[in-house]
């Protein structure tokens, strides 16, 4: 918006109607309050409803419009019989926005040249910059003469000599004082002349006096009007240090107003598309004075009262349903601006699509990433040849495989939460990993990350047992303003952003802290979250996996009363699966249900819980094998040496390693750590170079005191046979 556009035309006040609820608030509280800090959602653009013009023929016909924050005070304002807009910034200084008022004003602030932003400082003020918006001292000053209504003879203008001033009654005048939270270097500790301007500010509050209108003969208070992002962005004692500050504030608009804005969108999508036949480009935007074009500012006098040309539709595609369309935009924008859903239709514009891809428009314009692999035949590719690759890598568990593939596809397609009324932007898959230790829990979520994206990178892995405090969110979100961290954003949400597409895994989420638990509600739910620096990070495009190893033990009965072997245990290996998949379920409910008393986040997992049974004696011999053939590979590439068991050593270490599968693949490379590669590094780190050696284990002694000792025989490595690879 132009600070100084040209008048426009006169119009009946009382016209407009449908105003924001804040500007509404604002103006009906004039007669009582003489500061107002308006916070949130101060820098978006708000619709209001307009009626028709009595010459556009026939009945009234409302419409909406778009306007800045300035355009909607201002037109509520000017209605109230206020004469002049004047802004206030510590980068430019004052400045005369609008009003009847505006030459006699800024001749008032800046002398009869009337040039600059900065008022004419008083005998005896601080030197100050030159081009610079003046000392805090003298700010206050003039914060004080426009409250006041600017007396002709008082202390900024002074008696003009030879000229007898031509009106005596006060100035009906607002102050918007923007960036406000800009103003103070730190709101908890304030410099002595920052202290002082506040401190005049409130008393200014309270000294303030209402000042009557001439026609009305009302009497309202000369607004000072302070726009911050957050309400605790001033100091405390000035927000709510005088019954005279009123706080409002802005939130992001609900789903209606979505809806509206998508509507008006829609028609200037569908006008521009006709009128640049689909070839409009964001580097080349119509010209502001292009007549019905969306980019003409609304100008500050008056809001524009012309109803605009209603636009031609444009051609939809057969299957195309407008209403559809409209819906679809309005709530894929859940946690927008409008603001941003009127960026996301130049995007749309500017790449040629259509208004009925809206929805990807938003999300490129969330993401900032246009290539989406979930829309490329690539990934259902990928999860038909991965799913013998999973299968081969996580053993013994085909129920849970089968059901996390089932979760794939179905995030593949698009259909995750497709029950609802609409998706919104939740993420792509969610899996609840439930079970005994080391039956591959963390494996799979890897072999998904491999799967969908390429690489094992791609898992992005935080062990929640290090968010078990209730500081700890700070880690995950960013820490809020004032506090250490503050600068370096959160762990998650930061590489989120950096790359939106990959799998994250939270391991071990019943360790977490119930704040860290909160958090995952608005991930489940709504696809996005907002760090500890304001910034949103959107999660539609992750897969989200939660592992756990709820449900195989009692928490609640630890002396075994239920589990009938002193350790409270409920689920045993050997068990049928459906009746471990049964006890594990109702206990993994239990726990988030009564325990902790979060049943909304297992109410957002639903059927997402995929429950791991425990390994047979059969999967344990296949999890030995590939563990020492993990030897076997590290030992060659990294020293040239080939291992080799004979047949009565791989019988006495496999039949020890998988004697209790309690702990099941991991349990057993504990194992084969203490009684094969320890024992092993012992014997070869003091004999000279081994490279082209095989080294075969002939066998194995356990020692009571669980140490082992092995018999070695070294040859070349063309010599070594008769023995197992």
């Amino acid at each position: 918006m132009s600070d100084t556009p040209p008048p426009a035309p006169e119009v009946t006040p009382g016209r407009e109607r449908g105003l924001p609820a804040f500007a509404e608030e604002l103006t009906g509280t004039l007669s009582v309050h003489s500061q107002y800090v308006l916070h949130g959602n101060i820098r978006d653009i708000h619709l209001v409803r307009h009626d028709s013009a009595p010459d556009d023929g026939g009945a009234d016909r409302p419409y909406d419009a778009h306007h800045t924050l300035t355009e909607v005070l201002w037109n509520a304002l000017w209605q109230e019989g206020y004469e002049v807009l004047v802004r206030y910034d510590i980068v430019d200084g004052f400045t005369v926005v609008t009003g009847p008022a505006k030459d006699e004003v800024r001749e008032l602030l800046h002398g009869r040249d009337g040039g600059g932003g900065r008022p004419a400082r008083h005998p005896g003020a601080a030197a100050r910059p030159a081009g610079g918006p003046g000392p805090l001292p003298d700010t206050e000053r003039v914060l004080r003469a426009i409250a006041g209504g600017f007396p002709p003879s008082g202390p900024l203008a002074g008696p003009r000599p030879g000229q007898r001033p031509e009106r005596q009654d006060p100035i009906r005048a607002v102050l918007l004082i923007d960036y406000a939270a800009r103003i103070p270097t730190d709101v908890s500790r304030l410099s002595e002349p920052e202290r002082d301007f506040f401190l005049s500010c409130l008393k200014l509050a309270e000294d303030a006096r209402p000042l009557p209108d001439p026609r009305s003969g009302r009497k309202l208070f000369n607004p000072v009007i302070w726009l911050a992002d957050g309400e605790r962005e001033l100091p405390t004692w000035l927000v709510a240090g005088s019954e005279r500050v009123r706080t409002i504030g802005l939130p992001l608009p609900d789903l209606g107003g979505r809806r509206r804005m998508a509507r008006l969108l829609a028609g200037e999508h569908a006008e521009k598309s006709r009128r640049d036949e689909g070839t409009v480009r964001l580097d080349k935007p119509a010209g502001p004075d292009a007549p019905g074009g969306p980019e003409t500012p609304a100008r500050p006098d008056r809001l524009t009262k012309r109803a605009p040309e209603p636009a031609p539709a444009a051609a939809p595609a057969p299957a195309s349903d407008p209403e559809h369309d409209i819906d679809t935009f309005a709530r894929a924008t859940a946690g927008l601006t409008l603001r941003a859903m009127r960026e996301s239709t130049h995007m749309a514009l500017d790449r040629g699509l259509p208004f009925s891809a809206m929805r990807d428009a938003v999300r490129v314009y969330q993401l900032g990433v246009e290539d989406n692999p979930w829309q490329r035949s690539y990934v259902r590719d990928q999860i038909r040849k991965g799913e013998s690759y999973i299968r081969g890598r996580v053993k013994g568990q085909e129920k849970a495989v089968g059901k996390t593939l089932d979760i794939l596809k179905r995030a593949a397609l698009g259909l995750s939460g497709a029950q609802a009324s609409h998706p919104g932007s939740r993420p792509r898959g969610v899996l609840f990993f439930a079970g005994p230790t080391g039956t591959g829990k963390t494996e799979l979520a890897k072999s998904v990350a491999t799967v969908l994206f390429g690489t094992e990178d791609a898992c992005l892995r935080f062990d929640m047992s290090e968010f078990s405090a209730a500081h700890s969110v700070d880690r995950l979100v960013g820490a809020p303003p004032g506090y250490v961290g503050y600068e370096a954003g959160g762990e998650l949400t930061t590489a989120v952003r950096n790359d939106p597409f990959r799998v994250v895994l939270f391991d071990e989420i019943d360790k977490a802290d119930k704040g860290v638990l909160d958090k995952f509600l608005q991930v489940l739910e709504d696809g996005r979250l907002t760090d500890g620096q304001g910034v949103t990070t959107y999660f539609s495009e992750c897969v989200l996996i939660f592992t756990s190893n709820l449900g195989v033990r009692n928490r609640a009965d630890r002396g075994g009363a239920r589990g009938g072997d002193g350790g409270g245990r409920i689920a045993v290996p050997g068990m049928p699966y459906h009746e471990l998949e049964e006890i594990i379920l109702a206990n993994v409910k239990q726990h988030f249900v009564e325990e902790i008393g979060r049943p909304e986040l297992m109410n957002r997992l639903g059927g997402n819980v995929v429950v791991f049974d425990y390994i047979s004696a059969e999967v344990a011999a296949e999890i030995f094998d590939s563990q020492v053939g993990n030897i076997q590979r590290v030992l060659r590439e990294e020293q040239g040496v080939f291992l080799r068991l004979s047949e009565e050593a791989h019988r006495t270490l496999s039949a020890h390693c998988t004697a209790d599968s309690d702990n099941g693949g991991r349990g057993i490379g504990m194992l084969l750590e203490t009684h094969l590669i320890n024992p092993l590094a012992r014997e070869l780190f003091d004999r000279g170079a081994l490279e082209g050696t095989a080294v075969t284990v002939t066998g194995v002694r356990l020692d009571e005191d669980g140490t082992a000792a092995l018999e070695l025989r070294l040859s070349s490595a063309s010599g070594a046979e008769g023995v197992r690879p």
